[in-house]
């Protein structure tokens, strides 16, 4: 049954053949480990088997050797798929508790320890 899932269709051009041209290639290389597989979840495009994956890569790469920017790829990749696409969410009124949220509750465990401390040195 399993079997049937699968596509036979042929993988796109550029999903696992790099660029002849080794700083594009490195320029999609990068942005590809920087997105996350909406399939798998745990890796990025550049790591995984997935067939949605495959056609990202042979999208990134396409539009590298065509000449556009990788954050331009990047930010329309997120406004498609939205944030979570991404390992390096952008900072704004959406993600800042992802940024901040860390350094609050450090700074909560510190204030704790503190008054903890000052308890046990007047005892």
């Amino acid at each position: 049954m399993p079997l049937h899932a699968q596509s036979r269709m042929p993988a796109a051009q550029w999903a696992n053949q790099q660029l002849p041209d080794p700083a594009q290639e490195a320029e999609a290389k990068e942005l590809m480990e920087s997105l996350r597989c909406l399939v798998c979840q745990g890796q990025s495009i550049a790591d995984s088997d997935a067939e949605m994956a495959s056609d990202m890569r042979a999208l990134v790469r396409e539009r590298i050797a065509a000449g556009e920017n990788p954050d331009d790829i990047r930010d329309w990749l997120i406004q498609r798929y939205g944030r979570w696409i991404t390992y390096n969410p952008p900072l704004d009124t959406v993600t800042w508790p992802l940024w901040f949220l860390p350094l609050i509750l450090i700074g909560a465990g510190v204030w704790l320890a503190r008054g903890r401390f000052r308890r046990r040195k007047e005892s």
